[in-house]
This record gives structure tokens, sequence and C-alpha cells, in this order.
């Protein structure tokens, strides 16, 4: 029987097919943002809360968490209250997402935009480059070695950043020099388990002054202030705001909280 991350690749197989009938590469290369100097992830999680807060409907193991935020409300709330970045999923069938929230977001925010889908082809960077993004996720469990290189070289010829995301041991093989920052996920993408201490666990095989963000299964100050003692940089956190009915406001008071 397969997995979840298994049936999400082979859906996301048939769509970049299907993406790439409907849009050409140049047509990618003529949108209105392709051009643009992008932001740095890794500078601002250097300057401001460290916090990447994320934009997310539904996901897999949760199902429908907030179908009635509206994206541009949330993610200018995220923005003023000290957001180091703003991560929006993309994927439609299983997260809800759409290229149309990155591209609201993008017209009304100054930081930087994290596309978060399941990245397995060339032309979903250029995609990505076209709709705003400054960063884009490559996970090291649906990826080869070799495709994570030459997908970082792709990035960063794009202007665009890459987060790594790692969840096992055998997955430090994908890091390389030139990957900007190694997110590792405590929650298992394959049981959905979440396990904190893991994931410190991983951070310490990680060469030294690597940037590292704790991503999934924050679901308090606690969580928060457990990982940033050991050593964290940055923590992509989405379902903690987005379960509420006002995500900028409980991230506004998460901020308070920590600032505190």
């Amino acid at each position: 029987m397969k997995n979840i991350l298994d049936q999400i690749i082979e859906r996301k197989k048939q769509e970049v097919a299907d993406s790439k009938s409907a849009v050409s590469l140049q047509q990618l290369k003529e949108s209105e943002f392709f051009g643009r100097e992008t932001f740095s992830l890794e500078e601002s999680l250097k300057s401001k809360s460290g916090i990447i807060a994320e934009f997310k409907r539904k996901s897999p193991s949760k199902g429908i968490i907030n179908d009635k935020a509206d994206v541009l409300v949330v993610v200018k709330s995220y923005e003023t209250s000290g957001a180091s970045g703003i991560s929006i999923l993309t994927d439609s069938d299983f997260f809800g997402g759409s290229f149309a929230d990155v591209l609201k977001a993008r017209k009304e925010i100054d930081i930087p935009i994290l596309r978060k889908d399941f990245m397995i082809d060339e032309y979903q960077f250029y995609e990505a480059k076209s709709i705003g993004a400054d960063v884009v996720l490559l996970i090291a469990a649906c990826l080869s070695v070799n495709q994570v290189q030459e997908f970082t070289e792709l990035s960063h010829q794009l202007g665009l950043e890459v987060l790594l995301e790692i969840h096992t041991e055998d997955e430090l093989m994908h890091f390389n020099k030139s990957i900007d920052l190694v997110g590792i996920n405590n929650r298992n993408l394959k049981d959905f388990k979440v396990d904190l201490q893991h994931s410190v666990n991983l951070k310490n095989l990680l060469p030294v002054g690597t940037l590292s963000v704790a991503e999934s299964g924050i679901y308090s100050v606690e969580d928060f202030e457990f990982l940033k003692e050991k050593g964290f940089d940055g923590f992509l956190i989405g379902e903690y705001f987005m379960k509420n009915e006002n995500p900028g406001k409980t991230f506004e008071e998460f901020i308070t909280k920590i600032s505190s």
C-alpha cells in the first residue's frame, strides 16, 4: 500500500505534465515577477523573529485546518507582527493551496515567500520564480542526492534560495555546501508522528554553521523555546496559527509571549 508521500508524488507528476502542456517555459519567463530581485530568507531569519509563518488550508494528516481565512489578511498580519518569512502551500489536491495565493501575497508583502510544494521537475522552479517566490523547498524523501544538487544549482541560477527538508539520518547525504538552509521536519511524512528530540539529534549532525529550521509539530511557546534553546535558527509554524479563526492575531500573541 502506498504511503501518502508516494500518492502525492504520483499526483504531482501528472500535475506538472498538465502544467507544461498549458503554460510554456517562455510564458513563465515573461511573467511580471520573473525578473524581480528576490528577498533572502537566510538574511531575514537572522534579523527578525526567526519564524516562517505558514498559510495552509488543509493537510493529509489533519484534514481541513482553516478554509475560511483570507490569504492577504493573514500574510499581511504575519508580516506586520514580525515574521521573518511566509510559507505558502501551492499544492491544491492535498493541501488546498494555489499559485494565486502566492501571487496575491507577493503584491502586498515585502518579506521572503517560500513556495512550499513537492518539487520534482525543473519546470516547477521556473513556476516558483514566475509567481514571485523567493525560496523553494526540496524534500529529501522524494528526491535523489543528484536531483538535490541539480535543483539547488538551478534555483541559484534563478535567484531562489533553497530550503532542504530532511527527517532521517540517511537523508543527511542529500546535504551539499550550496544548500542555503536545512529544514528538519519534526513530523515524519510517512506516518505523521512528531518527535522534537529526534529533530534536535539530526540538527547536531549537520556541519557547524548550517542554518537550521525546525518544521512542523510546533504547537506551543514551550515547543518553540525548547527548539530555540537547542540552537535552531528558524521555525516554520503553520497549523498552530491557522487552526484559529484569526491566524494573524494568534501569531501576534505568540510573538508577544516569546518576546516577553
